[in-house]
């Protein structure tokens, strides 16, 4: 069984900055791909980042690209996405789910994920 869990949510105003975390326990972490999700209310679940197990691979929603970064330290089994110039927009609850049959290239589609933790609510104020 595996377990993830998001921390680092919170209440940020417009251009500030978060940094989320995702830890896993119960199955190596190592050898499987991790993205993020979010979903705001009245809204789908729609796909922010994905990194690969290396961490050489990423891709990012086009909405992100230049203000989030993800990354990976495989030793303590955590995902990070450090998110800057937040928008109000991106107000919603920010998700990490793992990928177990694509190591290599992280999915954009939520359905290809095989484990997800209980979400962080992040807020942007304007």
């Amino acid at each position: 069984q595996v377990q993830l869990v998001e921390s680092g949510g919170g209440l940020v105003q417009a251009g500030g900055s978060l940094r989320l975390s995702c830890a896993a326990s119960g199955r190596p972490f190592i050898t499987y791909a991790t993205g993020w999700f979010r979903q705001a209310p009245g809204k789908e679940r729609e796909f922010v980042v994905g990194i690969s197990w290396s961490g050489a691979r990423t891709n990012y929603a086009d909405s992100v690209k230049g203000r989030f970064t993800i990354s990976r330290d495989n030793a303590k089994n955590t995902v990070y996405l450090q998110m800057s110039n937040l928008k109000p927009e991106d107000t919603a609850v920010y998700y990490c789910a793992m990928d177990l049959a694509t190591p290599m290239t992280p999915s954009v589609s939520p359905g290809d994920y095989d484990y997800w933790g209980q979400g962080t609510q992040v807020t942007v104020s304007s």
